[in-house]
């Protein structure tokens, strides 16, 4: 096996889609994204797409290439992922995979772990709640039920917390024991390295960049995407608080507190899902480029370049 998925992870707004491309860039390779938030072709200042230099200076593979009327799943994304990881293997010995989804990274990692099958009834019976009530009540169940899912995956995605739920009521045991650690076979092996910083760094870069995005014009892009807000694909950070402005339920300056508040609780959640793999090398996102590369020339495809 000579296949390597150079697998760069972190917390949002740390630099991983600039270190990626420089990544890519040396190895002369292509991209696949693994950003949940930027498959959607609709939601492009709210979600930090890459530029259009960006995307010039390397291929990128899964941005941008659904509408948030699509219905897709991490199991289609797996499906999707290894089908053109294999068309690229063609003709690279290395990709990069990039992203911040947790789920997904390791969809196309390791495979999805299988779930029991529960009565579709519960789902129905969790919307109603999240419509009646709204999210708060289902997260406090959520921690009730099973505090390490509570503290790992996105409780701010309604999808996400209601699947949690629904198999935590379904088979009365914890989603979190659902969670295995088996592999499945893939025909690369994964190059796993982590940006990061001091947390008080991470906020602050999360906070600067929510002010930039009000400043490109995310308020615009929420008003256009305002009549579809009940669409799973926006029940996310940086759409729903400024939904809820629009909705003359908070203040705008209330409404992008809570974007950056929300945005670097997430960035929490997210360390937390990748710190428990102890695969991943970690890097600071302050050091050189160079400095990634010289790990993985060393480490893991040195022999591919001689």
């Amino acid at each position: 096996m000579n296949n390597y998925l150079i697998t760069i992870i972190g917390p949002t707004a740390i630099g991983k889609t600039a270190m990626s491309i420089k990544v890519a860039k040396h190895f002369n390779t292509e991209i696949i994204s693994s950003d949940s938030r930027q498959f959607y072709k609709e939601m492009i200042i709210g979600t930090a797409v890459p530029n259009a230099d960006e995307l010039n200076a390397v291929k990128h593979h899964f941005i941008q290439n659904l509408s948030i009327h699509n219905d897709y799943s991490v199991g289609q994304f797996e499906k999707d992922a290894i089908g053109k990881l294999n068309e690229l293997f063609e003709k690279h010995n290395c990709v990069v995979l990039v992203g911040g989804s947790g789920l997904y990274v390791d969809a196309v990692l390791k495979g999805l772990d299988d779930f029991p099958k529960v009565d579709p009834s519960i789902r129905e019976n969790l919307k109603s709640q999240l419509k009646e009530n709204g999210i708060i009540p289902l997260q406090k169940q959520l921690k009730k039920l099973d505090v390490e899912s509570y503290e790992k995956i996105d409780i701010e995605n309604h999808q996400r917390l209601i699947r949690a739920l629904e198999i935590c009521i379904g088979t009365d045991k914890p989603y979190s024991s659902f969670l295995t650690d088996k592999t499945t076979q893939r025909n690369f092996i994964p190059v796993k390295i982590g940006l990061t910083a001091d947390r008080e760094i991470i906020y602050d870069r999360i906070n600067q960049r929510v002010d930039i995005m009000v400043d490109n014009g995310l308020l615009d892009e929420a008003k256009k995407l305002f009549k579809n807000k009940k669409l799973n694909a926006l029940q996310t950070v940086g759409y729903k608080e400024l939904f809820s402005f629009l909705n003359n339920e908070t203040s705008f300056d209330f409404a992008i507190e809570e974007i950056k508040k929300n945005t670097r609780r997430f960035a929490k959640r997210q360390l937390t899902w990748f710190r428990k793999d102890d695969e991943i090398q970690w890097f600071n996102f302050q050091d050189p480029s160079q400095l990634l590369i010289e790990y993985i020339h060393e480490n893991i495809v040195n022999s591919i370049f001689n």
